[in-house]
Formats: C-alpha cells, structure tokens, sequence
C-alpha cells in the first residue's frame, strides 16, 4: 500500500484548500522508520491537527494501521507542518 498516497488522501479529506496539500516521504537514520511529511496552508492547520491533537494523533493511527496491514516492520512518523 502506498502510505504517501493513503497519507495525502486523508489530509485532503479534511482541508479547505487541497490545492496546498504536500505529502512526501522522507528516509530517517533509524532502522525501519519512515517519515512522512505533510504540509498544509496555514489556515488548514487547525483541521488538521484538530482540538487537542485529535485529528492527527487520529492520521497517524491509521497510517500505521495501513503499514502494519502490509506485513510492514515499519515504524511511521507522520509530521505536519504549514507554508
């Protein structure tokens, strides 16, 4: 499964602005850990890290839901950050 792809579908889902969305995968110096990087617009934050973190504690679970479901020993760090 494409974790990226999975990643962006969700994040868009939510948005105002799915124009401003970027999500792309980065290699971390830890063994079986996988970054994924999510940009929003700044006005889109609040969706999605959501009241109290919700929203993306909510993102991460299902992300590493999906790799686990792949038979994947990897570990996905999700961060979210604005333009």
């Amino acid at each position: 499964m494409d974790l990226v792809k999975l990643t962006e579908d969700l994040v868009k889902s939510i948005v105002l602005n799915e124009d401003s969305v970027s999500v792309k995968e980065f290699p971390t110096e830890e063994e079986n850990v996988t970054l994924i990087q999510v940009m929003v617009a700044e006005e889109d934050m609040g969706r999605v890290v959501g009241k109290d973190g919700v929203a993306a504690k909510a993102l991460r679970t299902l992300v590493q839901t999906a790799a686990s479901l792949d038979n994947n020993d990897k570990f996905i760090k999700i961060d979210i950050d604005k333009f």
